[in-house]
């Protein structure tokens, strides 16, 4: 009786401790009593009180950050399109322009087409947040998606060739064909920011209820504890390093939440000095369970190598 009258009390709290585990934080301990167990209770009880409250607090903060970032978007729309219209009348017209003010008027341009796709970013990254965003679905091929995106790419200064070495003519999915070539172009991107001028390869692979696609690019690489860094909105590899193709730190970091959203993945393998590997993957169809075995990184980054 007295070891039962004892443990009860703490089994209680252990019962309670695992509602908090499962994300319960209503649940309380019964108290009775002024002895030691009671007093435990007591402190459980605070402790739970005051968790709680940081949490609500912590969600409250979240919530307004999130419409801080999507109405201020909003709100520099309106501006940011007329200083775009004012800015293409005038670098329309920089041949009549001194060389300094007519190279002024280019560098305006660029930053206000930065700056566009950065607002661009954080709207879409706080839907993301917001668990609003929404999934299309539609056939896509993923070999003619790749040529189409990789051509938006202007290469002709550069000693840079895109190599798209598909396993088939044709390699269908369902998905969202617009989330999925922001997949392509952010990792292209990447591929073009950090190659350092190299050859960039793109494999595609069809498994049972999956496709990898590959971006193998030659350049900087990465150390291992930055394989998921990588992912993080804004971090950058190298800071000193400059954005040579005006990019705004939250690319990776939408690829990710856009393969997420498909019920896919992204994941990366790099070595310093021999360049980075990312792979894509998506379900067959969208939503739909990916049963394969995941790629061995790895051995695909030499393979490629």
């Amino acid at each position: 009786m007295i070891v039962r009258r004892v443990v009860e009390p703490i089994r209680r709290i252990a019962i309670t401790a695992e509602s908090f585990t499962s994300g319960d934080f209503s649940k309380r301990v019964d108290v009775e009593g002024d002895d030691e167990i009671a007093a435990l209770g007591r402190s459980f009880n605070e402790m739970a009180f005051s968790i709680q409250q940081q949490i609500s607090r912590l969600e409250n903060l979240s919530r307004m950050q999130q419409r801080f970032v999507s109405d201020v978007s909003h709100e520099l729309r309106n501006p940011l399109t007329t200083v775009r219209m004012a800015s293409e009348v005038i670098l329309a017209a920089k041949e009549n322009f001194d060389p300094t003010v007519a190279r002024s008027a280019e560098i305006l341009m660029t930053q206000i087409t930065r700056f566009d796709q950065l607002l661009t970013d954080l709207l879409e990254v706080s839907r993301f947040d917001a668990a609003v965003a929404t999934l299309a679905s539609e056939p896509i091929d993923l070999a003619a998606l790749l040529r189409e995106t990789s051509d938006e790419f202007d290469l002709r200064n550069t000693r840079v060739e895109i190599r798209i070495v598909p396993a088939s003519a044709s390699t269908v999915i369902a998905g969202d064909a617009r989330r999925v070539k922001r997949i392509m172009r952010n990792l292209f991107s990447n591929a073009l920011d950090h190659g350092e001028g190299k050859e960039i390869l793109v494999t595609i692979e069809r498994k049972e209820s999956s496709v990898d696609i590959g971006f193998r690019d030659f350049g900087i690489g990465l150390e291992p504890e930055q394989f998921e860094r990588v992912f993080e909105r804004f971090w950058r590899a190298d800071a000193s390093r400059s954005r040579e193709r005006g990019g705004t730190g939250l690319g990776l970091a939408i690829a990710r939440e856009d393969a997420k959203l498909h019920g896919g993945s992204i994941r990366v393998f790099g070595e310093k000095g021999r360049g980075a590997l990312f792979v894509v993957t998506l379900p067959i169809a969208s939503g739909q369970p990916i049963s394969d075995s995941p790629t061995d990184l790895h051995a695909q980054f030499d393979s490629l190598g």
